[in-house]
């Protein structure tokens, strides 16, 4: 029988959520909530290191640790976690790989759930989220934060999620802005105070829209006084260089931003529109009125988790939700494919 966690003797916490930036991103409510219900308390996080810096200034942890891909940075990451002596560690994920840190903190409690793999390295196991919450259908973020419910974290005031922008990532971003602008000799000037975000990209194909659906999207924007910044990696340029093509309104395309200079952009602008992403969740973060295109993924568990505006717009498939790495109903994603640009822009018409 699990022993029940005294509070009132916890002083670190160790919290792992390895993955992506929506993951990371939906990990603030859990973090907020933990504050609050120990607020004299070292909390800490271990997320993956190129997703860390979505955590920069962020005032409900004590530390962003961060693991990479090296055997050799991962074992002294556990030595480092060892001497920490935590007492409670959780793990929101789930991986083998998270598992293995929660053990070797050596955190007295570990909380995880029943159907984790190595669900024996732990000694506080929830069955299920929708046990916890009395609900069949739950969110990302209630599943986390489940399990600070189950061992007496109260949850039940379900925060939103929450970013921090400062002032120099203002500044930064400013400058990156501005330089773009200069180099192709556009006027952006005051762009940052009458904006829209979009974000054309995303991790599979099952989830991104189609590049010339999101170029209409910008031109209706045009249309309604706003000036249009479409960002996405170096990696991704030719998404953006093909928006630019096939757009005949206003629009500043931006692939060097670092991940706390999108926050501070999505804090500015006055909508977010996007493919379910890690953007979109950090758009809903600052609180940013958001249109979320879905495809493949589970709208129940991934919409924007915000008080913020914000409107999901997709097409009904019986084969939704899937994996979404291919697409094996019909071969072709129709799930985004039919999405259809009316439908995204009456979405916008609501939230403008």
């Amino acid at each position: 029988m699990r022993k029940k966690i005294n509070w009132h003797e916890v002083r670190k916490v160790l919290v792992v959520r390895l993955r992506s930036i929506g993951d990371t991103v939906l990990t603030t409510p859990s973090l907020i909530s933990l504050k609050k219900f120990l607020p004299d308390a070292q909390i800490d996080i271990l997320v993956e290191d190129w997703v860390a810096p979505v955590l920069d200034n962020f005032d409900s942890v004590g530390r962003v640790l961060s693991v990479t891909k090296d055997p050799n940075d991962r074992i002294s990451l556990a030595r480092k976690i060892r001497k920490e002596k935590y007492d409670v560690a959780f793990n929101l994920h789930g991986g083998t790989t998270s598992t293995f840190f929660v053990r070797v903190s050596g955190a007295r409690h570990r909380v995880g759930y029943q159907d984790y793999q190595f669900s024996f390295l732990y000694n506080h196991l929830l069955s299920s989220a929708s046990e916890f919450w009395g609900k069949d259908k739950t969110h990302s973020a209630e599943q986390q934060m489940a399990l600070l419910g189950f061992v007496g974290v109260p949850v039940d005031d379900l925060p939103k999620t929450r970013l921090v922008v400062t002032e120099g990532e203002l500044e930064s971003l400013a400058e990156k802005i501005t330089a773009e602008a200069q180099r192709r000799g556009e006027d952006f000037s005051g762009l940052l105070n009458n904006f829209a975000l979009l974000h054309p990209v995303a991790a599979f194909e099952t989830k991104q829209w189609a590049t010339e659906n999101f170029a209409s999207v910008a031109e209706f924007l045009n249309e309604r006084n706003l000036k249009v910044i479409a960002i996405a990696t170096k990696k991704e340029r030719d998404v953006l260089a093909r928006l630019e093509e096939l757009s005949k309104g206003s629009i500043l395309t931006v692939d060097n931003l670092k991940l706390p200079e999108i926050t501070a952009l999505a804090s500015k602008a006055d909508l977010f529109v996007g493919n379910d992403s890690g953007i979109a969740h950090i758009a809903a973060a600052v609180g940013t009125p958001s249109v979320v295109i879905f495809g493949s993924s589970n709208r129940d568990h991934w919409h924007p988790w915000t008080d913020a505006p914000n409107e999901i717009v997709y097409e009904e498939f019986p084969c939704q939700p899937c994996a979404g790495y291919v697409c094996e109903e019909f071969g072709e994603p129709q799930c985004i494919i039919s999405v259809k640009s009316e439908n995204v822009i009456a979405a916008v018409k609501k939230l403008t």
